[in-house]
């Protein structure tokens, strides 16, 4: 049943003020109950329309950036910016957000372990391979 593959969300409702002079603003926040922020109650309907639980790409992650959809059956990586789903078979070319962290030559010289993208070539062979390819991609854009 679907019911059981959607499982559960918290909504978190707070009124906020950008400033002293203006009205409360009304926000409702939307987080797996993991913890993980999924944003607001549209983002979360966006993906859901695709068929995708929103979960974190890492523990050390706040924000859930990738999600496997069960209308597909791919792995989707995504932030504000962009989303893209991967297969088995698909496969990291020249250019692919996947092949880039996004982060400066400089940076990963002194932080090599956060560099998470995938060399130019590799195969989605598994599940957790085509994953890899959406964390990467996640990671790339945000």
């Amino acid at each position: 049943m679907i019911e059981d593959i959607l499982g559960e969300f918290k909504i978190v409702v707070a009124a906020t003020r950008m400033n002293d002079n203006e009205d409360s603003v009304e926000v409702r926040n939307v987080y797996s109950l993991d913890g993980g922020y999924i944003g607001m109650i549209k983002d979360l309907e966006k993906l859901l329309d695709r068929g995708i639980i929103p979960e974190l790409a890492s523990p050390t992650n706040s924000t859930c950036s990738i999600g496997k959809s069960f209308h597909d059956g791919k792995w989707y990586g995504w932030s504000h910016r962009a989303i893209y789903g991967f297969k088995i078979g698909d496969k990291v070319e020249e250019g692919d957000c996947c092949a880039s962290s996004g982060l400066t030559d400089e940076y990963l010289k002194e932080h090599p372990d956060e560099d998470l993208s995938l060399p130019v070539g590799f195969e989605a062979k598994t599940e957790d391979d085509a994953k890899r390819m959406a964390i990467a991609f996640a990671d790339s854009v945000s």
